[in-house]
């Protein structure tokens, strides 16, 4: 038995070779100090080959005994693992064995990429049927006690599809422990019933929660899904025994309408105090049986009584507009005029003043009647008016508002305007007037209006977020970043709002402004990993288990963020405009940033459009709402403008990688580090970018037009009508010609020499066309009328931004011609470069038109030409201090241009080809 211990295993005697090579390039390669860790490593490998016999000895001295030398190992075994996934990626060992590798050598990332890729499969499989194994021996031993195991046990079985045994336990005793929220158990029973499309127990479940609490809103709707369900299927009680295990099911019409009669008598009962949900439940019924044709409707009454009824109940609370104003489709058109003037009824004024104004006398009667102008306008009445119909009801709106504010006197600085509405409203109005008119003084006057509104009430965030829209259009930015400061902005509204500042604030030239915005939202996306991670955490520690499913898909869908990937994109592009070869070069900028031109780290595919799109109050009537066809295509504009930037970005990065090789001596060298694959992917990102730029095209034909207080419009047709798109693409053709050329040599390379001298001057007439766009006055003043074209400030921001680009491929392109001069001078006469000239040219006539812009700017009196109407001098302070915002903003946008262009001439100073 002793002479078979020393007979050499067939695997070992092949594999001593190669443990051989291995000593000797440790000793060849790395230094056996005893500190080098490759070294070590190495060594270690070979001593581990020599059996586990021999290294039983413990005090080996060829063995490591520090942490390093034994992680190096680990990272050995790591590899080895995922080959073996690699070969065999259905085995659910190796996925184990692989994982917790990562997890020894402080892989997380990987980590979490290995437990992915197997989640769902091993959570069904494997992770959740041995959960509940555990979780059923505890019921059996009946160990739990606490509510938060009965919710664990509840959610293992809803991932696992297993509704009914879920059901069992919500029924059962286990279910009287789930105590911590309101009516939890009914919940999770009626949840249950709709997955298992139980209707008959949905139905009288939701019948026995509405006789305990009339008001709630979700059971009605789940009573009315429920009981058309079972009229469509027929359904019939049984002749004997419980209708269902939840007692009496409503199965008819007939029913029905009984029991919302039943409901409407009990609160009618009542001498106070009524509650809104049976009377709205009532004009929900009427909708659907409308909706199928059902004569049984008419039983519950005509719809212009009962919302007229409705009103006479609650129309002093603010409320009852949202209440009403999503069943205004069951009125008639004939009918809407009369309902305004049944409501009018309603509303009790005193009598009129020298103007005409019947105004309230106390916020009961306020509230009244401002429902009734918020239901007029959604109605649609406001719109039909013509010109001097609308003029005549702003006059009414604010005499209401300005009467309004003596009932708010004590308020505090915290609280809103009871008659705060009045002037959103005449805002809207004028927002009307200058839409349809053209008019700039209607303009200027909202905006003095909504001034007006925030002096009297600093915290009403809709005239916040009204004058910062209505800014941005103006193309001013500077009194945006206080508006928005303002708004106090918490966590997520950095998501759902943020895009409303960073939007305008580069397109518009406050390029500080704009790093600041950038910063806002990706300071708040950045601390999200860190966040969830800790709410995650609490959630586990005092057993809150079904919120930590919610954690996570809050997480990822910040982290797919629309905003996250283009706030992300435009801050990078923004620090090259502003710091590349002017603080520090290109290369080194970019390296900063970790961009890597090869990869694409924006996932399009999961991409989540995170907007709030309806912040803004209006009360459109619904062919002026926005719709899901407007979200679309706001969506597919911004997505594209996302992947033109990006694209963008990564191909200043592939120019900012392709240094030209000093001599042919260190050629292979560059070629080892990867620069020489760099042409194909700069031919695959410009092969993107023209395919994208045709995308774009046909989808700006499109021309749909948003609702204005609905998403707003991305940088995509205004970049296209400026040609800065179509000229950056042509500057950045130009690196792959010079490629080529190098390649070629001057020899041969006649046809492809004209061509990159037609791209060069095509380029230069690109850029004049592009600065003949950004020509005119930014403050046009014409017949009295002050009208501000913010789009010369946009063209100029894209000129600006191509001029950089312009400057960085030049350089790359001086870079290669350089060692072809002198060859270059032998054989013909020195001829100067006609294109670089014509972009000095451009830069200096840009500048000249900066200049001539602040200095008009300046001189302009924008109060005594757009004021003249105004009467009221306090009227005039607040538009006028709306109209020195806007000449303020400009001028600071034309600064902080002119000194980025003053930047970009001194560089192109010393860019000599």
């Amino acid at each position: 038995m002793a002479a078979r211990g020393h007979v050499q295993d067939p695997n070992d005697r092949r594999l001593r070779p190669i443990y051989g090579k291995i000593h000797i390039t440790c000793l060849s390669l790395y230094r056996p100090s005893g500190s080098d860790l490759c070294y070590r490593t190495g060594m270690c490998v070979i001593e581990c080959s020599k059996g586990l016999q021999e290294l039983r000895g413990v005090g080996s001295a060829a063995l490591p005994d520090d942490s390093a030398s034994l992680s190096g190992l680990f990272v050995l075994v790591t590899k080895l693992y995922e080959a073996a996934v690699r070969k065999v990626p259905t085995s659910e060992e190796y996925h184990s064995h692989l994982f917790m590798a990562y997890a020894r050598v402080g892989e997380y990332k990987k980590m979490q990429q290995a437990i992915s890729a197997q989640d769902e499969k091993l959570s069904q499989t494997m992770f959740l049927p041995l959960a509940e194994r555990m979780v059923e021996k505890m019921v059996k031993e009946e160990k739990i006690e606490a509510e938060a195991e009965v919710q664990l046990y509840f959610m293992i079985l809803e991932r696992l599809g297993k509704y009914v045994e879920a059901l069992e336990v919500v029924q059962g005793p286990l279910g009287e422990k789930l105590t911590s929220e309101l009516q939890s158990r009914e919940n999770k029973c009626m949840m249950l019933y709709r997955r298992l499309e139980r209707w008959a127990e949905c139905n009288a479940l939701s019948c026995k929660l509405l006789l305990k609490n009339p008001d709630d809103w979700q059971f009605y709707i789940l009573y009315f899904d429920s009981l058309f369900y079972l009229i469509d299927q027929s359904w019939a009680p049984p002749q004997e025994g419980a209708h269902s295990a939840e007692g009496e099911v409503h199965a008819s019409t007939a029913q029905a309408i009984s029991f919302m009669e039943d409901r409407i008598a009990t609160e009618e009962a009542k001498e106070s105090k009524h509650l809104r949900g049976p009377y709205l439940a009532r004009l929900e019924l009427i909708r659907r049986l409308r909706e199928r044709s059902c004569p049984e409707a008419q039983q519950l009454g005509e719809p212009l009584e009962l919302m007229f009824q409705f009103f006479v109940k609650f129309g002093d609370k603010p409320c009852c507009i949202t209440d009403l104003e999503i069943f205004l489709d069951l009125l008639t058109p004939d009918q809407h005029v009369q309902f305004i003037n049944r409501l009018m009824e309603a509303v009790p004024l005193g009598a009129p003043g020298e103007d005409g104004v019947a105004l309230p006398g106390d916020t009961r009667a306020l509230q009244r009647h401002l429902c009734v102008t918020q239901l007029s306008r959604s109605l649609g009445q406001q719109h039909a008016l013509n010109t001097e119909g609308k003029l005549g009801l702003i006059k009414e709106l604010k005499a209401h508002y300005r009467h309004g504010l003596q009932f708010g006197k004590s308020c505090l600085k915290t609280e809103l305007q009871f008659s705060d509405m009045y002037c959103l409203m005449a805002a809207h109005v004028y927002i009307d007037l200058w839409l349809e008119t053209g008019d700039q003084n209607m303009l200027w006057q909202c905006l003095g209006l909504l001034e007006e509104g925030l002096s009297n009430s600093s915290s009403n965030a809709q005239f916040k977020l009204l004058l910062l829209l209505l800014y941005c259009r103006l193309g001013a930015f500077e009194p945006v970043v206080d508006l928005y400061s303002s708004l106090d902005a918490k966590h997520v509204q950095h998501d759902t709002i943020g895009y409303l500042l960073t939007r305008y604030a580069e397109s518009l030239g406050q390029f500080a402004a704009a790093s600041q915005s950038c910063n806002f939202s990706l300071r708040f996306f950045h601390s999200n990993q860190k966040d969830t991670s800790e709410y995650i955490i609490q959630a586990y520690k005092y057993g809150a288990f079904e919120k930590i499913p919610e954690f996570i898909a809050f997480r990822n869908r910040l982290n797919h963020s629309l905003h996250f990937a283009q706030a992300r994109t435009e801050r990078m592009l923004l620090d090259l405009f502003l710091e590349a070869d002017t603080s520090s070069p290109l290369e080194e900028s970019v390296k900063s940033m970790s961009l890597c031109p090869e990869e694409d780290d924006i996932p399009w595919d999961s991409l989540r459009d995170n907007r709030d799109l309806t912040v803004l109050v209006s009360w459109n009537p619904k062919d002026r709402q926005l719709n899901e066809e407007h979200k679309q295509h706001s969506l597919e504009d911004d997505t594209l403008w996302l992947r033109l930037r990006s694209l963008t970005l990564r191909l200043i990065g592939c120019v900012s990688a392709l240094t030209h090789p000093p001599t042919s001596r260190n050629s292979e060298k560059t070629t080892e580090n990867g620069v020489a694959a760099k042409p194909s992917s700069l031919q695959s990102l410009l092969s993107q970018l023209e395919n994208t730029l045709n995308q774009a095209t046909q989808f700006t034909e499109k021309q749909l037009q948003y609702p204005f207080v609905g998403p707003v419009p991305s940088r995509l047709a205004q970049a296209l009508s400026s040609g800065c798109c179509q000229c950056q693409l042509s500057s950045l053709q130009l690196p792959l010609h010079l490629q080529e050329l190098e390649t070629a040599g001057l020899d041969d390379s006649t046809e492809l020499q004209t061509q990159i001298s037609n791209l060069f001057k095509s380029l230069a007439v690109q850029l004049q066309d592009m600065l003949e766009k950004c020509k005119g006055d930014l403050l046009e003043v014409k017949d009295d009328q002050t009208k501000p074209q913010q789009f010369l400030l946009e063209n100029l921001v894209y000129f600006v931004e191509t001029i950089c680009i312009v400057l960085w491929v030049s350089n790359y392109c001086g870079s290669v011609l350089r060692p072809l001069k002198s060859s270059l001078q032998k054989k013909k006469k020195k001829k100067k470069e006609a294109s670089t000239v014509t972009v000095v040219t451009a830069l200096i006539s840009a500048l000249e038109h900066i200049k001539s812009q602040e200095i008009s700017l300046t001189a302009l009196k924008l109060g005594a030409l757009s004021l003249e109407r105004q009467t009221q001098s306090e009227v005039r302070t607040f538009t006028k201090t709306a109209m020195d915002k806007v000449q303020s903003s400009y001028l600071r946008s034309l600064q902080e241009i002119g000194e980025l262009l003053k930047k970009r001439a001194d560089t192109l100073k010393s860019l000599k080809i």
